[in-house]
């Protein structure tokens, strides 16, 4: 089990280099395909919708094989579709390229966080948020790589390649140790509420879905606004411009790294109560900051907050639905890719309308939504934290 858990944990890592270098050398493959700006979003787009796409062909897959063998081929497949990407010339292949990583993306993240949900609940305490911890962690080191790259003016092809060449064979290696936690039955002492016995409502799903696609508003509001926002409204250099999405996933990595001691303490509900008001004050400082360094310092509460919703959304609804755990969690991740469509096109169009502080206000308004959900979080039978975890050796002995 432990083996099990740190190769799941190198997998997330991994995916998390891999998503980094793709999307923050986007203008550079920009200029390598000579996709121009009107061609530009549609090529981004395509990539969450695919990626939609592989959630839901994994739910399928996984009624006949492990999401564990899903994981073992489409991590390889994701590595070598971003090597492709920045190998080629001509616009079909950058196009080939980037639909083999959506749909690979898709299918890389609904079976890690399958097999994340399934070990946690063979634990029986909360580990779910370590898992994204390494995917923060993975692209700190992504991003400093592209930056590199960026900084010595090395090809597309020629920055990955090495990265590739190190983390294929470490991910192929990781997966010998992929496992599951044992069973799919409800938990012990549970009623099996939720369609814990098999059948998958997505009534009840819904509200968690809900919670996924207001996370991901708000972090791609973060990704794709940020840089933009301190440079125009706040009047920051372009230099200073580039920190607040560096100090967001540092400061992601650090929540996340503790967030699982916070969910034993304190249960799954408090700590998202806390994550949404944190992630909502987040924004309110940034809407009303008269300088870019009250601007940064509430993109940091935005990273402290919002870091700890995705990871116990997933796990919410594997709690939900014990006996269809990974049905559920595939349908739940293609809320994710929903936010991440939704998201940065939101806040463009209400900031060109109405102003960039206004649209600023929007997905704080969505975040606090989460509140009214919080108590989707606590599945009878199944809650950790609050006196509620199992002992360990029921399970893992």
């Amino acid at each position: 089990m432990r083996r099990g858990r740190v190769a799941l944990a190198l997998s997330f890592g991994v995916q998390g280099v891999a998503f980094a270098l793709l999307v923050t050398r986007i203008p550079a493959l920009q200029d390598q395909y000579g996709i121009s700006d009107g061609l530009l979003p549609a090529f981004l787009a395509a990539v969450p919708i695919l990626a939609g796409v592989g959630s839901v062909l994994t739910e399928k897959v996984v009624t006949r094989v492990r999401p564990g063998t899903v994981l073992r081929w489409a991590q390889p497949l994701v590595l070598l579709a971003l090597l492709g990407a920045g190998a080629g010339q001509e616009m079909w292949q950058v196009a080939v390229a980037l639909g083999v990583f959506g749909l690979a993306v898709g299918a890389l993240d609904a079976s890690m966080n399958m097999l994340g949900v399934s070990l946690q609940r063979a634990y029986g305490r909360s580990i779910m948020l370590g898992f994204h911890a390494a995917f923060s962690l993975g692209g700190i080191v992504g991003a400093s790589l592209a930056w590199a790259g960026a900084r010595w003016e090395l090809s597309l092809f020629v920055s990955y390649l090495p990265v590739v060449a190190v983390l294929l064979p470490a991910a192929l290696v990781g997966s010998r140790w992929y496992t599951e936690g044992k069973g799919k039955a409800p938990e012990p002492g549970g009623d099996g509420s939720g369609g814990a016995g098999g059948a998958l409502s997505f009534k009840l799903l819904l509200p968690l879905c809900l919670v996924m696609c207001f996370a991901y508003i708000g972090d791609s509001t973060v990704s794709n606004w940020s840089a933009k926002y301190l440079q125009d409204v706040l009047g920051s250099s372009e230099q200073l411009a580039t920190v607040p999405y560096n100090v967001y996933m540092v400061t992601t990595l650090l929540g996340r790294a503790v967030g699982d001691h916070g969910v034993r303490r304190f249960g799954a509900v408090a700590v998202v109560r806390a994550g949404s008001l944190l992630a909502a004050g987040g924004f309110a400082v940034v809407a009303v900051a008269p300088g870019a360094w009250v601007g940064m310092a509430g993109f940091t509460l935005l990273g402290l907050g919002l870091c700890v919703i995705v990871p116990q959304t997933f796990a919410a609804a594997g709690r939900l639905f014990p006996g269809n755990s990974d049905a559920a969690v595939a349908r739940l991740n293609i809320f994710n890719y929903v936010g991440f469509l939704v998201g940065s096109p939101l806040v463009g169009v209400l900031g060109d309308a109405w102003s960039y502080r206004g649209a600023m206000l929007v997905p704080m308004v969505l975040v606090l939504v989460t509140l009214v959900y919080a108590r989707s979080f606590a599945a009878e039978g199944a809650r950790y934290g609050g006196g509620h975890e199992r002992p360990c050796t029921a399970d893992v002995g």
